[in-house]
């Protein structure tokens, strides 16, 4: 078990690069499955998840050849797809939420495959429905499995018309990737539009795939029947720009991001500039000043501003817990409203801890009524709940008055590659501290 240890209050200042995207890399990697030709991918974040995933498809015997640090060649025209039953695949990819994209490509391609009980974050409750009764309208049937897996398999895909019962980014690519090689036509309705599911696409259709639609909430697939090889470059990864943004508000820093993939951002830099961040953008870079203070925007009619999470192109709900502990040292008041996850606020009661002004209505929203800078936070010890909340807890511990201890930083690492060692080039006082994990009583 590692923490980090952190000394708050310094001003940090310098450049920082973006990683590449967890979540398109996510979907990407698995639709390596769809071809055995050679895929090479680049820009690949160095982090837990995405490291076991690659694992993942190793045990299946896909062949990697790690070309850098960041970058990867897959080769899958030797898939174990007995694997998938076995007992180590259950119990590895029940680590990680992302595992369940693997589903899509093995039954477009197998016919057949094996989905997880979800794991990763604890956020509330992510049911896997949209995924199962997607593949079901293509032409699987399903398994449940008591010790907490299903089995889907199918003799054909047939392309069919779905209307998805929620936009989700991973329901939408786990469809779309079932039916690429399904027999006739497939158009998803209600389709989520991001931009790491319009880079899914467009890699897709390099391979050989017949999707239109690319950008809208509505994909039509023409079924083809083999996909070959392509390359692809991952997309900076827009949760690391809106922390890197919160961070240099919350800490008075002066700090340039570079290479930010502005076009891709949609609303997320107008929502930091709503809680009066000042910005610009040369370039494909974003700057931002060092400020004494900024000012949270009000309605026109001087009610009190809300920011919510919504489905693309509304606002991300990973970047919510961001903007809650940046609007801690803000003047004016925000409330925050997190729609899609029911647990995710929960951790607000250690930034209560620290000195904020923060009143947790009821699990989905809260509302932060800025300190104006009257009064620093203060150091505490405490522990990282979920990938997000983690690095919202970090920006807090940086800009805070003394010491603090961030436990159960292995969240953290999952979704930020070496996040110490990169804000240590800024100036910040972070150290990792390791230590071994307990041993189970014999």
């Amino acid at each position: 078990m590692s923490s980090f240890e952190v000394t708050g209050g310094k001003r940090l200042s310098g450049e920082i690069i973006p990683q590449g995207a967890k979540n398109e890399t996510l979907q990407i990697i698995s639709a390596v499955l769809l071809t055995s030709e050679k895929v090479y991918i680049d820009n690949i974040p160095d982090i837990i998840d995405v490291n076991l995933l690659i694992e993942l498809l190793a045990e299946m015997k896909v062949k990697i050849d790690r070309t850098g640090r960041n970058s990867c060649t897959f080769q899958a025209d030797d898939v174990d797809v007995d694997y998938l039953s076995s007992e180590d695949f259950h119990k590895k990819s029940g680590k990680l939420r992302g595992s369940v994209m693997l589903a899509g490509p093995m039954l477009s391609r197998f016919k057949k495959a094996y989905i997880p009980k979800p794991g990763g974050d604890k956020i509330g409750r992510r049911r896997l429905d949209t995924h199962i009764i997607g593949f079901e309208k293509l032409g699987s049937s399903f398994q449940y499995n008591p010790k907490g897996f299903f089995y889907l398999s199918a003799k054909e895909l047939k392309g069919t018309n779905i209307l998805l019962d929620e936009p989700s980014v991973t329901g939408t690519a786990n469809i779309l990737m079932a039916s690429v090689m399904a027999s006739g036509t497939t158009t998803i309705y209600n389709a989520a539009c991001e931009p790491y599911l319009q880079q899914l696409c467009k890699m897709l259709n390099r391979m050989g795939a017949k999707i239109s639609g690319i950008g809208s909430n509505l994909l039509v697939v023409e079924g083809v029947d083999y996909l070959g090889g392509t390359a692809h470059r991952i997309l900076p990864d827009m949760i690391e720009v809106g922390s890197f943004i919160g961070l240099a508000a919350m800490t008075q820093s002066d700090i340039t991001i570079k290479n930010a993939g502005v076009q891709h951002l949609g609303v997320i830099p107008e929502r930091f500039q709503q809680l009066g961040i000042q910005m610009d953008f040369p370039g494909d870079d974003i700057h931002i000043p060092a400020q004494e203070l900024y000012e949270i925007q009000k309605y026109m009619d001087g009610g009190v501003l809300t920011i919510y999470d919504h489905p693309w192109p509304g606002f991300t709900p990973d970047l919510l817990s961001i903007v809650l502990v940046t609007a801690i040292q803000a003047k004016g008041s925000v409330l925050i409203h997190q729609k899609m996850f029911e647990s995710r606020l929960f951790f607000v009661d250690k930034l209560i801890d620290m000195g904020a002004q923060i009143i947790l209505c009821d699990p989905h929203r809260a509302v932060v009524i800025g300190l104006e800078r009257e009064q620093k936070l203060r150091g505490i010890t405490m522990s990282s709940p979920d990938i997000r909340a983690g690095v919202a807890l970090l920006i807090a511990a940086l800009s805070a008055e003394g010491k603090s201890i961030i436990q159960n930083i292995e969240q953290i690492d999952r979704g930020y590659q070496n996040i110490d060692t990169r804000l240590q080039y800024l100036g910040a006082d972070i150290k990792r501290i390791s230590r071994p994990a307990p041993q189970e009583a014999s």
